[in-house]
């Protein structure tokens, strides 16, 4: 809720156009081997495009998504969806990521969050294990950031598509975009980890695990196994909370939430909560409806573990990177800090690569990498046209 109306405010702000419509489109791999050599079957995943793919198959730009979002990056599914996808201001005709030039391809992760929403495809604890009729639970095989790029190369590979423009992504997607160079460097021409790093460290790992511990203290989470029974709610809305906390630097924040002096009931009652506490727990009861528990945890275990190559010495595996890189961190971010992208510099420069460094300027903290983007537009198309 929080994203969308911030995000709805940069559109007002920006003057919104007329967005384009696009479709999902569904992928299946039949038989999917993860990194740990556990088989999944079928996997499937949803994926959308913009723009048109040219004769030599070499204008295509792909977009990896953040944590809590999906492949649903520009334009709209119908005239009468409220709000477009969620970089729609930076990916159309005539924007940074043009859509008149480049073909644009964006697709949902395995273990999407937002399982329950209809417009999201994915395989992940929460649908139907075939082998059992029932779904997978925690049966369902530990992924990782490569696990991802591997579903998204194999639909490439689909489509015949052998080299990417580029490969630009926010957050989660900064760590696919990451791995994508690193795994692939001959395929990937350009490389824009937005609000990301190349490497999670303990610091960032424990900070993640605030957002599964909730889930896992819910007597309702049941050990994974609640699907006949419901989601722990508690526990996922606490979960979400602090997701959402996590991504808004204070100046933000304190816009959008109440100050604690306003409240009579903390002062007098030790049980009573703060308006900006029940506030946000609003917010992601909302986001709530459409995301599933077991999901979140799969999703923070994926990122807990990201380190550039997936292997002992990410600085080492950022050696074979051959793309151009640009990285977009944002000043404010609480979360992956500036730092981090410093950080993933020093170690692309010591290899000797090409980088450019710019970040993005805002009140609203991790969450610049997606409703701030029009601030750094000029200096990412510049980058693409390079």
């Amino acid at each position: 809720m929080l994203l969308r109306i911030l995000f709805l405010s940069a559109l007002l702000c920006s003057g919104l156009a007329q967005a384009m419509l696009v479709e999902k489109q569904r992928f299946e791999i039949a038989e999917f081997t993860t990194e740990n050599g556990q088989v999944i079957a079928p996997v499937q995943v949803g994926w959308e495009a913009y723009g048109t793919l040219n004769e030599a198959r070499d204008n295509v730009i792909l977009i990896t998504h953040f944590f809590s979002g999906s492949s649903h990056a520009a334009g709209k599914y119908s005239e009468e969806d409220a709000l477009p996808g969620y970089w729609d201001n930076i990916i159309g005709p005539g924007k940074a990521i043009d859509t008149d030039q480049f073909y644009v391809i964006s697709v949902d992760t395995l273990v999407n969050a937002n399982v329950f929403d209809p417009n999201v495809i994915t395989t992940g604890p929460a649908t139907i294990n075939p082998a059992t009729g029932k779904p997978w639970g925690l049966d369902f095989p530990v992924v990782t950031i490569g696990d991802f790029v591997e579903v998204q190369k194999a639909l490439l590979d689909s489509l015949d598509i052998e080299r990417l423009h580029a490969v630009i992504g926010p957050s989660m997607g900064s760590f696919q975009a990451i791995e994508w160079a690193t795994r692939y460097p001959e395929r990937v021409e350009r490389l824009v980890p937005v609000i990301g790093s190349a490497f999670i460290d303990a610091w960032a790992a424990v900070r993640l695990e605030r957002w599964a511990y909730p889930i896992k203290a819910d007597p309702a989470w049941n050990n994974g196994d609640y699907y006949a029974n419901g989601q722990p709610t508690e526990g996922l809305i606490t979960a979400l909370s602090y997701i959402i906390q996590d991504a808004v630097y204070p100046t933000g924040f304190n816009l959008r939430y109440p100050a604690p002096y306003t409240d009579a009931a903390p002062h007098n009652d030790i049980r009573a909560s703060f308006s900006a506490w029940q506030q946000l727990r609003e917010h992601a009861a909302v986001r709530a409806a459409y995301q599933d528990a077991n999901h979140i945890l799969y999703l923070v275990r994926a990122s807990q573990l990201f380190r550039a190559g997936m292997g002992d010495n990410w600085q080492e595996a950022l050696k074979g990177i051959q793309a151009r890189t640009l990285l977009l961190p944002a000043t404010g971010d609480q979360l992956l800090l500036p730092q981090m992208s410093r950080t993933t510099q020093q170690a692309l420069e010591a290899a000797g690569k090409e980088v450019e460094y710019q970040e993005i300027p805002g009140i609203w903290g991790h969450l610049d990498g997606v409703v701030g983007m029009s601030a750094v537009a000029e200096v990412l198309s510049e980058f693409l046209q390079n």
